[in-house]
């Protein structure tokens, strides 16, 4: 059997490659860094570093090869060959394989053998994304075949694989040090023909409720931190975590999620709780070194209307909830795309910033929560002082309520 992973980085190796090779697949990465195909072709193998608190495990991931981005015959030959494909490139990197993509797929046509792409990659209806970009590549004869033959499975990347350093490589260019959180929710509807059997694989539908549960409460909270963290001087997820008070605002923007998706999708809110404290232990994991500076990069696409942040608060509002700590997050991300664009701090170009990339109008109820509180990081306040702001604004809701 055989594997394409699209991506050789760090979901592709770090997880979804492995997952493919534990189930018995041959592993062919896709990917543009020399080093990185070269090597894989070299060793057929590469380490893998389990990290947590508590020490490490290494194991290798067996059974691998690669081939160049670059070369379009190669890449064509390997989707037209292959048995199961995944992609994990980067929401900014999508668009440049979709040609590749569609020439695997003209490939494939001529076989006549269904393929399915799982997309790992955070984004809201990746699917329909990615149908659209390959529809823009294919003739309507070929546009057709696909929607036939072709499952684009979205995946939800629940794997927390930071940013490797030569520290983590210890010596080889390929290792990557990742927790252990394994299991890989897909949605179920969207294979066509037998769906594969893969490790730690997750079939579930409906998975719009995967889909938002890691947008809007992993991915939402680990922001919701990393905002807070780069404010307060942090470096590391884990030391921005560790802060009682930060911990406790992310805890609690995540349980605004946690009660808008229990209400949506008949949940029990039980359920998402026990998800979330685990989440925010996996955030300690000071092994992994993840970022606040990583996490918290591109605060442009994370404020957009239907993502994290502000997806999230409107999740809230639609269900009655008032998003107050989600609001501090996004409110930092306001905070930190008005400096790193070097605009100046002020309630006008934060107003400005969320009607042009969050697509706020000048009235709506968001503003309200989200201002106020960028006012306080403006004003450079302690992060105890945020806290108190937000508990005073949820205990002033709660009255208005009774």
């Amino acid at each position: 059997m055989k594997a394409v992973m699209y991506g050789g980085g760090n979901i592709g190796r770090g997880f979804i490659g492995m997952l493919f090779s534990a189930s018995g697949y041959e592993v062919t990465f896709v990917d543009v860094a020399d080093i990185v195909v070269d090597t894989l072709n070299q060793e057929g193998k590469y380490p893998l570093r389990i990290v947590s608190n508590k020490g490490h495990e290494d194991i290798e991931v067996l059974h691998v090869n690669a081939v160049n981005g670059n070369d379009q015959n190669a890449v064509a030959e390997a989707i037209a060959d292959c048995d199961i494909m995944a992609t994990a490139v980067g929401v900014n990197i999508l668009k440049w394989i979709v040609p590749n993509l569609a020439e695997g797929i003209r490939r494939r046509m001529r076989t006549g053998r269904p393929l399915n792409i799982i997309i790992c990659e955070n984004l809201m209806d990746a699917n329909k994304v990615l149908e659209g970009m390959l529809k823009a590549e294919l003739s309507f004869e070929e546009s057709r075949w696909l929607d036939e033959n072709v499952g684009l499975v979205e995946a939800s990347i629940g794997r927390m694989v930071p940013v490797q350093t030569d520290e983590m490589k210890d010596g080889n260019p390929l290792r990557v040090c990742t927790e252990s959180y394994g299991y890989l929710p897909v949605d179920k509807a969207a294979f066509k023909g037998e769906i594969p059997a893969i490790k730690n694989m997750v079939p579930y539908e409906p998975f719009d409720f995967y889909i938002k549960r890691k947008l809007y409460v992993h991915n939402m909270g680990h922001a919701v931190c990393a905002y807070l963290g780069l404010y307060s001087h942090r470096q590391y997820i884990y030391e921005a975590i560790d802060d009682e008070q930060i911990r406790s605002m992310v805890q609690d923007a995540m349980l605004e999620s946690a009660l808008a998706l229990s209400g949506e999708y008949k949940v029990p809110v039980e359920r998402l709780v026990f998800h979330y404290q685990d989440l925010l232990s996996r955030f300690a994991n000071r092994a992994l070194k993840d970022t606040c500076k990583r996490v918290g990069a591109d605060p442009r696409r994370k404020l957009s209307r239907t993502d994290r942040l502000i997806g999230a608060a409107s999740l809230c509002l639609e269900a009655g909830i008032s998003p107050i700590f989600i609001s501090v997050g996004a409110a930092g991300a306001v905070y930190q795309y008005i400096r790193e664009h070097e605009k100046e701090q002020s309630l006008k170009c934060a107003r400005e910033v969320l009607i042009e990339i969050s697509g706020l109008g000048e009235a709506e109820t968001l503003m309200e929560y989200i201002l106020p509180v960028y006012q306080l990081y403006m004003e450079g306040v302690s992060i105890r002082e945020i806290r108190r702001f937000a508990e005073e604004m949820r205990k002033k809701e709660q009255r208005e309520v009774i």
